[in-house]
């Protein structure tokens, strides 16, 4: 028998008014995001530090964020589709605890083997926390503020960079690198509270009721159109992670390493990137829902391929410091509009596993291609190497034009 979805809630959906419920699971999902983002870059900023520990070529370096990467892939495909069959709380719960429990583990690990093992095991669960929160999210706040709602969760994102940044500069230089990586363990704390009194969606729940909560992976590609858009959604997010991780993970080793900043005050180009990111998440989220999805992200593409090759051929390091924040502001703005984007090509008995299973393998195809970037920064340098990423930027805008339809105002099925 069909549960009826409670009419109050239906309204203030309907209607655009927000409700507890739906603050609620923004700020879990939100706070999920951001200690994602603490355990994900902490590895970035400490590049240098584990580098002189366990004695690392570039190469190893790219490996061991392709690793965690590869993680991130097989964790979106099981936990996603685990949170389409048992619901999206309980799931979202089991990944940051699984995430945060092997980032400890770093911490003590004696070798380059085994601290590569831990970063795969973390990147599971990182792998499915975003997808299941951006679907939370995405099944409870009204069409017309969904892309603004998830623009705020992928915000927590940029949070984590700047946690992890504090953590590693005032920990992780007092203390060496293996603190900082022990800080990582603190978000299972986030879990249990997270769980009190948090619900599924009712979108869910009518699903679970009816005995329809099965695994759907088939729905991905279940015709042309579908599949096309599916191929179109996994080239938009495979760049759009090659992009963040090619410039968050190399731009501080960059800047310390080509342009002579010491390790400390690379703070500085984080700290004006992130704000920049902070700023184009919230604003392109707005343009999504006042203008719609496609035109969005095709300008913000195309931005993004000449602001790339122009800032790596900078030398200066205040134009390299205040121009980080224009970079920020287009290349990671679109991280505002993928929750929603994701969300509205695919049924609820599908969603959650396309959220995460498209966005990580996105997200995979971008950690193999840090091995590449590592090549390139040993053979030329890591300048040379960022500076082809603008090319990627008009493959996803092709993507946008050609592949993925407008969703603006769906209602979700």
């Amino acid at each position: 028998m069909k549960t009826a979805i409670d009419p109050i809630k239906q309204a203030a959906s309907e209607t655009g008014s927000t409700t507890a419920y739906q603050k609620r699971t923004l700020f879990a999902s939100t706070v999920g995001y951001a200690l994602d983002g603490l355990d994900m870059m902490i590895l970035g900023v400490c590049f240098t530090l584990i580098q002189a520990t366990f004695n690392l070529t570039k190469t190893d370096l790219g490996t061991l964020t392709s690793v965690t990467l590869l993680g991130a892939v097989l964790g979106g495909i099981l936990f996603g589709t685990l949170a389409d069959k048992y619901g999206r709380v309980k799931v979202f719960s089991w990944t940051i605890i699984i995430f945060s429990v092997f980032t400890g583990l770093c911490a003590i690990s004696p070798n380059y083997e085994s601290f590569l093992v831990f970063r795969f095991l973390s990147g599971l669960g990182l792998g499915g926390e975003f997808g299941i929160g951006m679907t939370l999210v995405s099944e409870t706040w009204s069409k017309h503020k969904r892309s603004r709602a998830t623009s705020i969760v992928a915000l927590g994102f940029q949070l984590g960079i700047i946690l992890a940044t504090l953590t590693v500069n005032f920990v992780g230089e007092a203390h060496g690198w293996r603190w900082a990586f022990a800080v990582g363990v603190l978000p299972a704390l986030f879990v249990a509270w997270t769980r009190k009194g948090l619900k599924e969606p009712e979108i869910w729940q009518s699903l679970k009721d009816q005995n329809k909560n099965k695994i759907a992976l088939g729905k991905l590609f279940k015709n042309v159109k579908t599949s096309a858009t599916t191929v179109g959604l996994t080239i938009a997010c495979a760049v759009q992670n090659f992009g963040f991780y090619g410039i968050m993970t190399w731009m501080p080793t960059m800047i310390a390493t080509e342009r002579g900043l010491s390790f400390k005050n690379t703070l500085f180009w984080t700290i004006s990137t992130t704000i920049g990111m902070s700023l184009g998440i919230l604003i392109f989220g707005w343009l999504c829902d006042k203008f719609g999805r496609r035109p969005s992200y095709i300008v913000f593409l195309l931005v993004s391929a000449l602001s790339i090759w122009f800032y790596f051929q900078q030398i200066d390091m205040i134009v390299l410091i205040l121009f980080g924040s224009v970079i920020g502001f287009f290349v990671n703005g679109m991280m505002g509009g993928y929750g929603a984007l994701l969300a509205e090509h695919y049924p609820t008995d599908a969603r959650s596993s396309a959220e995460n299973i498209i966005f990580n393998v996105g997200r995979g195809i971008a950690g193999v291609s840090q091995v590449l970037i590592a090549y390139l920064a040993t053979v030329y340098s890591i300048s040379y190497a960022l500076a082809l990423l603008s090319a990627a930027y008009l493959l996803s805008a092709a993507a946008f034009m050609f592949l993925i339809p407008e969703t603006k105002g769906k209602t979700l099925e």
